[in-house]
């Protein structure tokens, strides 16, 4: 053995993994160009023109996102942003095969590209300027006062299908609040729950295993609940309201850990669900599609909900092949937005709609992992928010289309049609990012002192 080799440590630092994000990223951008290229020689027997212009603009996108992330948060999750993106790609290729049916209307992949480069925009602008999740903190209260506007805006624009979920402003369109209110209300919910969650969690006595909240720590959950009530009656959006509650008894569960809390939860939802759907019209309505799937529509034809059950069913294991399945049937622009996920089951099969369920399940779970992981309460309560309401939202979407649940017109997060939704999922991702960062950066080491000698490691010969 030999000291004539030394060296000094003066820090130890944790691996980045941005390298291995950048590998991921690679296939992330490859599996939607080649989609994109099987969809055009099943459709035209050619290789689309665009294929090239696809792929670079894909990459493109991808790899400005990676930079950005390298710089502004290197020790961030290096599974986030390939998932994301390959999800976006995939919707973007289902999209422009949807297209080609022209039975569905306008094109509206190009639309769907410009609202993906508009998400990533923001996705940098979060990195950039959002420099600690805990600033969000100091805007609790606003929080719940944007939110509360953007989910009352619908009301005074007029109903799309029965359901006011849109706003209509000069020179942009049509956006859907909804989706950028589940991130504001999420750093309500984490603000107010890390200074109120030792109260909500005392309990006045126990009945049948359970611990039961004092009446006057209901108030919240009731307020929640009237609110969630008052946007299903006013707005007919099921999918929001459920979101806007779920969301908020499963931030409860976790700041009290008080399965009274879900119980409670469960009780005032089904409760509420029950008596909207006896007297609205538009959920009524999809209530009785969900139970009676095969009945005729109203005017002698087939109902959608039916046209997507024989989707999945002619789909099988392993599909039909893209661009090779009839979900045009279904009729107007759903198969690009509320039942995308028919085409996937018909054209992918069982194997690729699964493939692309675990791809979310993996996401979330990349969610939960950074809330586990984060330093502070406000962190852990924000991203176990942002990883809930992503997963409800996916929830909704595939239990309405799948038949498990009444369908709620959500979109599905990245894969359907829908510039809102794109655009504040993206947003979803970037804080997750940032807090992920914050909690996988190494803490710095102490200043050594003056009089201390150096650290050495031996090394053998």
């Amino acid at each position: 053995m030999s000291a004539s080799n030394t060296t000094t440590i003066t820090s130890i630092g944790a691996p980045n993994r941005r390298n291995t994000e950048l590998a991921l990223l690679i296939f992330a951008v490859l599996i939607p160009v080649f989609a994109y290229a099987n969809v055009g020689l099943a459709k035209h027997d050619s290789v689309p023109a665009g294929l090239l212009g696809y792929g670079l603009g894909l990459g493109l996108l991808a790899g400005i996102a990676h930079l950005l992330v390298r710089k502004f948060a290197p020790y961030a999750d290096p599974l986030m942003l390939p998932i994301a993106t390959l999800l976006n790609g995939l919707g973007l290729v289902l999209i422009w095969r949807l297209d080609q049916e022209p039975t569905l209307g306008k094109a509206m992949a190009p639309n769907q590209l410009m609202w993906s480069t508009l998400g990533v925009a923001l996705f940098v602008g979060v990195l950039v300027f959002l420099k600690d999740h805990r600033i969000l903190q100091r805007y609790t209260y606003i929080s719940m006062m944007v939110a509360l506007a953007l989910l009352v805006a619908p009301i005074f624009f007029p109903g799309v299908n029965g359901a006011k979920i849109w706003i209509t402003l000069p020179g942009i369109g049509s956006l859907q609040p909804g989706e950028f209110a589940k991130i504001v209300i999420t750093v309500f919910f984490a603000g107010y729950l890390m200074v109120k969650r030792d109260a909500l969690a005392l309990a006045s006595r126990r009945f049948m295993g359970l611990y039961l909240p004092r009446g006057r720590d209901l108030g919240p959950i009731l307020v929640i609940w009237g609110i969630s009530l008052l946007i299903l009656v006013f707005e007919t959006d099921l999918g929001t309201s459920l979101l806007f509650f779920g969301l908020f008894v499963i931030m409860l569960y976790v700041a009290t850990e008080r399965t009274s809390w879900i119980v409670f939860g469960l009780l005032l939802s089904a409760g509420g669900a029950v008596v909207v759907s006896s007297i609205e019209p538009h959920v009524k309505e999809r209530v009785h599609n969900w139970l009676h799937p095969l009945q005729l529509a109203s005017n002698g034809g087939v109902t959608e909900t039916a046209q997507t059950m024989y989707a999945f069913g002619s789909g099988g294991i392993f599909g039909s092949g893209l661009g090779q399945g009839y979900s045009r049937l279904i009729g107007g622009i759903a198969p690009k937005s509320d039942y995308i996920l028919a085409t996937v089951g018909e054209e992918l099969g069982l194997a690729g709609l699964m493939a692309v369920l675990l791809l979310y399940a993996l996401l979330i779970e990349r969610g939960v992992r950074t809330a586990l992981a984060a330093r502070d309460p406000f962190g852990k309560l924000l991203a176990i928010g942002l990883s809930g309401a992503f997963a409800l939202q996916v929830f909704v979407v595939a239990g309405g289309v799948t038949g498990l649940i009444p369908l709620t017109g959500m979109t599905m997060p990245f894969l359907a049609q829908g510039g809102s939704s794109v655009i504040a999922n993206w947003a979803l991702v970037a804080i997750l990012l940032r807090i992920s960062d914050t909690a996988r950066r190494p803490a710095p080491s102490p200043a050594p002192s003056p009089d201390a000698e150096p650290t050495q490691v031996v090394r053998t010969q």
